[in-house]
C-alpha cells in the first residue's frame, strides 16, 4: 500500500501490470519505512524534471538517446553497453522508474547505481552495472546482485528460483543511509545493497546487450533527512485505514472538505 507507481511520459499500457494477490512478488515484499511510504505516496515530481534524463555524454557509443528520458540500443553483437543518468545525488531518500519490457532484455540486462566512474562499453557479453567496485546492479533475468565483478546473491532472497521482473522497476536510493532497494509490481522488495560510500554523487544506471531495446528513466519524487511534516504522517495513516478499495470515498468520512481532498489520490 502506498507504492502507487507514476503515469508515464507516453501509453504504455501494454506492459504496465496490476500488482493483485496473484503477483509472486508478493511473499517476498517487505514493509517499506515511513520515509518511503509518505515519499510514494505523494504526487511526483514533473515530467520535465531534469532528474528524469539520461546522459548523453556518459553512454556508451552503442546507445542513442530518443529524447532525454529514452535510451534505444543499437542492432550491435558481442558488445554490453551501459548509461548514467544525468543527474545523480549525493543526500537524501530518492526514486526514480526505470521501464524496460521484459521481451528486450536478453542476458545481461541490470538497473542499478554507479559513481562517475566505470566503463559505459566492453566487448562481449558482461555484466557492467556491478561489474567493478564503483557500481551496484540487479540482473533482472537471473535476479542476481552484482558488485566488484561478481555476484553477490539473489535478490530478493526466498523464492529459490528467478522470478519474470515486470516492466516497471522503482529503483530507491537513501544516500543518507548507504543503502540501495527496488520495488516491484507495487511491492518493496527491502535492501539490496548496503554501505554505499557517502557524500558521494551517485546515478542510477543500466547495462543492456539487446539490440533495439528502449529503456525510459523517470524521477518520482525525493525526500531530505528532515522529519517528515505531520500532515503528511496523518495522511498516510489515514489511507492505509481505508485500504486501496476504498481510497476514493473519503467524501463519506465526517471531515471537513478541505481535510476530504487532502486524503485524495495524488497523480
Amino acid at each position: 500500500m502506498g507504492l502507487l507507481l507514476c503515469r508515464w511520459l507516453c501509453d504504455n499500457s501494454a506492459v504496465r501490470k496490476t500488482a493483485s494477490s496473484s503477483s509472486p512478488f508478493l511473499p517476498l515484499a517487505v514493509a517499506p519505512p515511513t520515509r518511503l511510504s509518505i515519499l510514494l505516496d505523494a504526487a511526483p515530481v514533473s515530467l520535465d524534471d531534469p532528474r528524469s534524463h539520461w546522459s548523453p555524454t556518459e553512454a556508451s557509443p552503442h546507445l542513442r538517446m530518443v529524447g532525454g528520458a529514452c535510451v534505444c540500443r543499437d542492432q550491435v553483437e558481442q558488445s554490453s553497453d551501459a548509461v548514467r543518468a544525468a543527474h545523480g545525488i549525493k543526500a537524501g531518500l530518492h526514486v526514480w522508474e526505470v521501464l524496460w519490457e521484459p521481451g528486450q532484455r536478453g542476458s545481461h540486462a541490470l538497473i542499478g547505481i554507479s559513481t562517475n566512474k566505470g566503463p559505459r562499453q566492453a566487448s562481449g557479453y558482461k555484466a557492467l552495472v556491478g561489474g567493478d567496485s564503483c557500481s551496484w546492479g540487479w540482473e533482472l533475468s537471473t535476479n542476481q546482485l552484482w558488485h566488484s565483478g561478481k555476484e553477490v546473491g539473489p535478490y530478493p532472497t526466498g523464492p529459490g528460483r528467478p522470478l519474470e521482473v515486470p516492466g516497471h522497476v522503482l529503483v530507491v536510493v537513501d544516500a543518507d543511509a548507504g543503502t540501495l532497494g527496488y520495488a516491484v509490481d507495487e511491492f518493496y522488495l527491502g535492501v539490496a545493497f548496503e554501505g554505499l560510500p557517502k557524500g558521494v554523487e551517485l546515478f542510477p544506471t543500466i547495462s543492456c546487450v539487446w539490440g533495439g531495446a528502449r529503456i525510459y528513466l523517470r524521477y518520482i519524487n525525493g525526500a531530505s533527512r528532515d522529519p517528515p511534516a505531520l500532515a503528511c504522517l496523518c495522511r498516510l495513516g489515514v489511507r492505509q485505514a481505508l485500504g486501496r478499495d476504498r481510497e476514493a470515498l473519503t467524501d463519506r468520512l465526517p471531515l471537513p472538505p478541505i481535510l476530504q481532498r487532502l486524503l485524495l489520490p495524488k497523480s
